[in-house]
């Protein structure tokens, strides 16, 4: 075999997976609102992990003599009731934000993924106490059962991240239970099981990697709704501890002074709505990039 007859059969093998992640970008990247998205997405990861030194000021330091000034040039954004720099606070609060989401969403995941796939591939007994005690959990809402367990827990970022693990754990399970009640039944599988393959490889071999695109949609669009739980539970006093920077918590802080001062509601308010949005948009360019059949007209 001469060295093009290589390098053509080198192509020919990857020209599949060359063309999937053209489509992919393609479709990815051929929505307006899903490219805003992404921007946005990437400056909120980049201002989090560069927060030291995006920051004019330390978020934390007290300035009793500068307090609830109006935007000004040392101070774009303003003070709190504590002198505090708002920018400062706003840059942080995305730390909190980025960590909420990423470990809750984590946790969700792994745990609701577990349980579907065993729930979905054993079936019988296992399915019915399995899916039962999701039933019982999605007959409450996210935030309220969130809230009833950050509640158990008490507050603190890592019970906070815990208690919206469990609430939103759920749709991972449902979905994947559903998915592996299909798989398990295809050919493919049939013949795994006569040549005496084991259930553990048939489940982490065949039955997870064909799971696996659905749980990636679900993961990228479920990420805005955890940060918008965590906020909504910093809102109402359960979740961060003060003086962590928390956006849901600086909203709360600045509403008495809506009259004076919206500003220390309305910034930490408006970066909540984009990013949930942002998260949003480009869950739906993955469940429209990565599922043709999925494909919608933003």
């Amino acid at each position: 075999m001469t060295a093009n007859d290589t390098l053509n059969k080198e192509t020919r093998e990857m020209s599949p997976r060359v063309k999937a992640l053209r489509r992919f970008s393609r479709v990815f990247f051929g929505r307006p609102l899903v490219v805003f998205g992404s921007i946005v997405v990437l400056v909120f990861i980049i201002t989090a992990i560069f927060a030291p030194w995006l920051a004019p000021y330390d978020p934390y330091e007290q300035d009793l003599d500068n307090i609830l000034l109006q935007p000004c040039k040392s101070h774009l954004l303003g003070t709190d009731v504590l002198g505090r720099d708002t920018l400062s606070r706003l840059i942080y609060g995305s730390q909190t934000a980025i960590l909420v989401g990423v470990v809750a969403l984590s946790i969700s995941a792994t745990i609701g993924m577990v349980l579907g796939i065993v729930a979905g591939y054993y079936g019988g007994l296992t399915y019915a106490i399995i899916m039962r005690i999701i039933d019982a959990l999605m007959s409450f809402p996210y935030v309220l059962l969130a809230l009833t367990i950050a509640a158990l827990l008490g507050s603190g970022i890592g019970n906070i991240m815990l208690a919206l693990g469990i609430s939103m754990m759920p749709p991972y399970a449902r979905v994947m239970c559903g998915q592996a009640l299909s798989i398990r039944e295809t050919d493919y599988i049939l013949a795994e099981r006569s040549m005496g393959s084991h259930n553990r490889r048939i489940i982490f071999r065949h039955i997870l990697p064909n799971c696996f695109p659905p749980m990636i949609v679900i993961m990228t669009m479920m990420i805005g709704w955890t940060i918008l739980a965590e906020a909504g539970l910093s809102f109402l006093g359960i979740g961060i501890k003060p003086p962590t920077a928390a956006w849901g918590s600086m909203v709360y802080d600045g509403y008495t002074f809506l009259l004076t001062r919206p500003i220390l509601s309305f910034v930490p308010g408006m970066a909540i709505m984009i990013v949930v949005f942002a998260f949003n948009m480009v869950g739906d360019g993955v469940r429209d990039a990565i599922d043709p059949r999925l494909r919608g007209v933003l």
